[in-house]
């Protein structure tokens, strides 16, 4: 079984469960590069100066810039005598509806689990609570370094145990939208277009399959690194041809509700019962 990533007690009121969390994401499975010397082919390994001289790992600590080219140094030791009481219990300050939580807050998924079978009661009372009320808990819990908002929801899955945990993005890491698209004229929308705009999203709509929706570029890097490796003719992937040229938005949304019609799987028709 993988490690959990914390390990303490959620507390809500005067309820205390006992869990661990487990990261729901597998970043492992990323093809990774290292930098090597052309000339070579060995790796470069990166070395530690400072002002022209190499300086020892041993040697390095943390420093805070305070002004320009100024740092406070913050010993290892110092760090770890911080103690914050997120490490090892998270309270549930509040319960929000589900969707309060927009897209753009969720930062990472975690798995929940109960620490031991006492625990998974509590743990499936709660899960349940969460979701009939289509409700998510929001806490506080610190690991790897720093401290995290989390919501805790039950699976979308019926059928998957324990519960999900979300570590939230904090309001000040969020950009302000207006500096990105502040600029975008309000521009009126023909009642004509909208309506083969509705016709084109309802034709195209359908119950989400994640498993059929893969990583391309991972298995394209994939097959270049075999095929240099067994030095075979490098992969070239057939250009896609280019649509044709369409001169307004109304003319792109019919020629696209056409394309929908021809690619659909014609339905066989009817055998007349005999008189």
């Amino acid at each position: 079984m993988a490690r959990p990533t914390w390990s303490g007690q959620i507390q809500i009121s005067l309820v205390s469960i006992g869990v661990k969390i487990f990261p729901a994401s597998n970043s492992a499975r990323q093809v990774e590069f290292h930098q090597i010397d052309r000339e070579t082919g060995q790796r470069v390994h990166h070395q530690n100066v400072a002002e022209g001289d190499s300086v020892e790992q041993k040697d390095i600590v943390k420093g805070f810039e305070y002004a320009k080219g100024k740092y406070i140094q913050i010993e290892p030791d110092e760090l770890k005598q911080l103690r914050m009481p997120t490490a090892t219990a998270m309270e549930i300050k509040q319960f929000v509806k589900a969707e309060e939580i927009f897209p753009e807050l969720i930062d990472r998924p975690y798995f929940v689990a109960p620490k031991d079978d006492v625990q998974a009661k509590a743990l499936s009372i709660m899960r349940k609570g969460l979701a009939q009320t289509g409700t998510m808990g929001i806490g506080e819990i610190a690991f790897s370094g720093r401290e995290h908002l989390v919501a805790i929801a039950a699976p979308p899955d019926p059928k998957q145990k324990g519960l999900m945990l979300y570590t939230l993005r904090y309001d000040e890491e969020l950009r302000d939208p207006k500096s990105a698209v502040g600029n975008i004229k309000e521009l009126p929308v023909d009642p004509g277009e909208l309506s083969l705009a509705k016709q084109l999203i309802n034709g195209r709509t359908s119950t989400f399959d994640h498993a059929a929706y893969k990583d391309d570029y991972e298995a394209a890097v994939r097959k270049l690194v075999d095929a240099k490796r067994k030095n075979k003719p490098l992969p070239i992937e057939d250009p896609k041809p280019k649509p044709g040229k369409v001169i307004t938005l109304m003319d792109a949304l019919r020629q696209s509700l056409v394309q929908k019609k021809a690619s659909s799987p014609k339905r066989p028709a009817r055998r007349k019962k005999a008189a």
